[in-house]
């Protein structure tokens, strides 16, 4: 198996960046709310470089983008949602092409998604769980598609991810979503091995879906504030699209109740 150059800054910025989430979701409240809004609002800034080619047009949604997230950590969700919509719905009438409200959308879904999950008795938990199955995919994908190789899972988009890293990540996802469920005390039943499975398949679906937005304008990284990884959209593609998923799964199994404990009790 090669080693790719980048794998020790990789590893580094990994082990920092997951410290800085964890220690912010297992804080609560303000806290999280605050660190949910500056990762939004750079992703929102991330998405405009990509798309416009410059951020200054749109700093103002990106100001709303993290505000949402403030009022949303301030115990006003319904209200953070509205706010979004309707920020959306103005950058859609004023900005030059749909990229614009997609952003918004894009950016706020993903700190919204984190938010709702960590408000609940079980939030933590929760969070916890969603964390060790995307990031075990990312894990697993990048080492069993460097060690097996084999067929690409889709190269006009993405050359260098294959079906083989795909089904590790797969595989990864599901081992490390059980063992925090046991070191967290969620009741293991099988049902958490297709939650898992369904995050990671979500996960890895973000992560394409951002490599062909950057396809599409011919940019390689969304950003450099990540040694390693580019931006933080290249950081967290894979966790916007889990986090929705994960919330929607949640709300569906607790009957719109508790996004949280739908996620991981069964």
């Amino acid at each position: 198996m090669t080693v790719a150059p980048d794998l020790l800054p990789r590893i580094a910025s990994a082990i920092v960046l997951g410290a800085v989430a964890l220690a912010g979701a297992w804080w609560g409240g303000m806290v999280t709310a605050v660190l949910v809004a500056a990762a939004s609002a750079i992703v929102h800034l991330e998405w405009t470089g990509i798309t416009e080619g410059a951020q200054r047009a749109a700093l103002a949604f990106t100001g709303a983008v993290a505000a949402i997230m403030i009022i949303a950590g301030a115990g006003y969700p319904e209200v953070a949602a509205a706010v979004g919509c309707i920020i959306a719905i103005v950058a859609a009438a004023l900005g030059p092409r749909p990229w614009r409200p997609a952003g918004i959308v894009y950016a706020a879904a993903f700190g919204l998604s984190l938010l709702a999950l960590r408000d609940s008795a079980d939030g933590l938990a929760a969070i916890g769980f969603l964390f060790a199955v995307v990031w075990a995919t990312d894990i697993g994908a990048y080492f069993a598609g460097r060690a097996i190789g084999g067929p690409k899972l889709w190269p006009a988009v993405s050359p260098r991810k294959t079906w083989s890293g795909a089904i590790g990540g797969l595989g990864a996802a599901v081992i490390a979503g059980l063992a925090v469920a046991w070191a967290v005390d969620i009741p293991i039943v099988a049902a958490l091995v297709p939650v898992a499975l369904a995050l990671s398949i979500a996960g890895q679906c973000g992560d394409l879906f951002e490599s062909s937005v950057k396809r599409h304008f011919g940019v390689k990284d969304s950003g450099t504030i990540i040694p390693g990884h580019g931006g933080m959209m290249d950081r967290v593609d894979g966790l916007v699209f889990s986090a929705v998923v994960a919330v929607l799964a949640g709300l569906v199994h607790s009957g719109g109740i508790d996004a949280a404990r739908g996620l991981i009790r069964w």
